[in-house]
């Protein structure tokens, strides 16, 4: 039997430890370590800049973010502005009182066409000594204004001519 030389600071092993002790390098490997240094660094240094710009990336859609919130808020504000200017000036005191100073004066009975073309109902003029019929609490305090008079604004019934007669 041969004897096998006894590595230094290691017992002689026997049976199978003998041959698993023969997969094992017998000299200390010296790997290079600055490649594996150099890799470990640059992996670092590479993930730090990356969070650094993706940090700065959403730190830039937040004030994005921020100044479209503040946009959207102005323009909600401007548009309800808007909408009760719409309101103010569609209200029926307001029509009715700019309709007053137009010169305008409710008018009379409707006559209207049916179908076959016969006149329904009896029309008559409208006239500016006639109140409106629906007021709205907020028009009483202008319904107190005087009323234009029917001479100056409307011409006579018998003085209206047709064209072409």
């Amino acid at each position: 039997m041969t004897s096998k030389p006894e590595l230094k600071g290691r017992p002689e092993l026997r049976g199978r430890a003998a041959r698993l002790a023969h997969l094992l390098p017998t000299g200390r490997a010296q790997a290079a370590r600055t490649p594996f240094v150099l890799l470990v660094v640059l992996l670092l240094g590479g993930g730090l800049i990356g969070l650094l710009v993706l940090n700065s990336a959403l730190s830039e859609g937040a004030f994005r973010l921020d100044d479209l919130q503040r946009e959207t808020k102005e323009l909600t504000d401007e548009e309800q502005a808007l909408q009760r200017d719409i309101d103010a000036y569609s209200a029926p005191d307001a029509l009715q009182r700019r309709a007053r100073e137009l010169g305008m004066v409710p008018g009379g009975d409707p006559a209207f066409l049916g179908p076959d073309g016969k006149v329904k109902g009896v029309p008559s003029a409208a006239s500016a000594a006639r109140a409106p019929l629906v007021l709205a609490p907020e028009a009483l305090a202008t319904a107190t204004a005087p009323l234009p008079s029917p001479q100056s604004t409307l011409p006579s019934p018998h003085a209206t001519t047709t064209p072409g007669r």
